[in-house]
């Protein structure tokens, strides 16, 4: 894992307990940046959507971050309090929520000001297709694709897996009340 990743990930990594997957999960976001025009410290700069408006203060990592630690929290109360009815797989849903939004690194390109906008790539694939696509390209099993696959509005049309409902509600419950909360 390079030093970029382990920046941006080195916590939420270490939450994957299978070393194979973690590394891949960690494999998927090197070859995003790589492809990229953004950095590391883009991603920690510009806002998370462009959905909002240009004086939103949450970085695409703060929101990522929190997709992520309120997924990995959800997906624990689920095993702990459905006596095994209802399970979710830890390592699946981490992994998952850590790639959901990797698509957005080919989505999004810099204006000379750096800013964020939605590029000609992003315009004919939105982040869940170019999110899966580069995911299968580093190996990632089809639990993981289908959790980028559905996470977003894509998602509505599929059965979604536990992982994937719990990783859309975590982007949605952090996203949709900045774009259409009620302003007091």
């Amino acid at each position: 894992m390079n030093n970029e990743v382990k920046k941006l990930w080195g916590e939420e990594l270490s939450w994957i307990k299978n070393n194979e997957l973690r590394e891949k999960t960690a494999k998927v976001w090197e070859i995003a940046l790589e492809r990229s025009v953004l950095t590391a410290d883009d991603l920690n700069r510009i806002p998370f959507t462009l959905l909002v408006g240009p004086d939103l203060k949450v970085s695409f990592m703060d929101h990522k971050r929190a997709v992520v630690h309120i997924s990995k929290e959800s997906g624990e109360k689920i095993n702990s309090m459905f006596k095994g009815e209802l399970k979710c797989d830890m390592d699946t849903l981490i992994s998952g929520a850590i790639l959901c939004d990797v698509g957005k690194l080919l989505e999004y390109e810099l204006d000379k000001d750096g800013n964020s906008y939605q590029g000609n790539y992003g315009k004919y694939l939105r982040h869940p297709f170019s999110g899966v696509s580069i995911a299968e390209q580093a190996g990632l099993p089809p639990e993981v694709c289908h959790i980028i696959a559905a996470h977003a509005g894509e998602g509505d049309m599929i059965k979604r897996t536990t992982e994937a409902y719990v990783v859309h509600h975590a982007d949605f419950m952090t996203f949709l009340p900045f774009k259409n909360g009620l302003k007091l």
